[in-house]
């Protein structure tokens, strides 16, 4: 029970801080929210900022778990249609998963406020997507389904431009089904650019 509250917590700062931002939430709010008084709430975190790093942790772990991380890295596709496929059940996910929706609103608005918020923000937005398709590419070369050069920088390439349009859906969600189909063929062009087919 104690745990169930402790996650309603979570779930409910997630959705005000992604609204407000850390400053324009407060916990009378927060606990007001979830049928609480506020001391209801500081039986489980002793301040908002103890609330804020759980947030922290919880981010990274539901990230890493679904989108993946280091530890945990996506499949090489055995071909470059299949790097088309990836690319579109990831950024379907980030585009749709209402979590990591918000999760991305927090770390845009608190970037320029908290340390580990700019550092997820730079994991998150770049190196941690630019990391993720260097082994994905190079593990393509090998298999050789792309062509041989230099992976990081054809990683780099490539993930910029669909994180733009990532950022473009959760600034404009009405433009979302448009920068779907952007990605889609963004990813195809990359792969005649740079595919090796078995008939090549």
């Amino acid at each position: 029970m104690a745990n169930d509250t402790k996650e309603r917590i979570l779930e409910a700062a997630l959705l005000m801080f992604s609204q407000n931002g850390y400053a324009g939430t407060n916990i009378r709010e927060l606990s007001a929210s979830l049928g609480l008084v506020k001391s209801g709430v500081y039986k489980h975190f002793e301040s908002k900022e103890a609330i804020w790093n759980a947030l922290l942790d919880q981010m990274i772990a539901y990230y890493a778990e679904h989108f993946g991380s280091p530890e945990h890295l996506p499949p090489v596709p055995d071909s470059p249609e299949g790097l088309v496929t990836l690319t579109m059940q990831m950024v379907n996910f980030t585009v749709h998963d209402e979590k990591i929706v918000m999760t991305r609103k927090v770390l845009t608005l608190e970037q320029f406020r908290d340390d580990r918020a700019r550092d997820l923000a730079t994991k998150h937005f770049l190196t941690g997507l630019t990391e993720m398709f260097t082994h994905i590419f190079s593990g393509m070369m090998d298999k050789g389904s792309l062509r041989r050069d230099d992976p990081a920088m054809l990683a780099f390439a490539y993930t910029a431009p669909i994180s733009a349009l990532i950022h473009l859906c959760d600034r404009e969600p009405e433009k979302t089904d448009e920068a779907m189909a952007q990605v889609e063929a963004f990813s195809r062009y990359y792969i005649k650019t740079y595919g090796v087919t078995d008939n090549a």
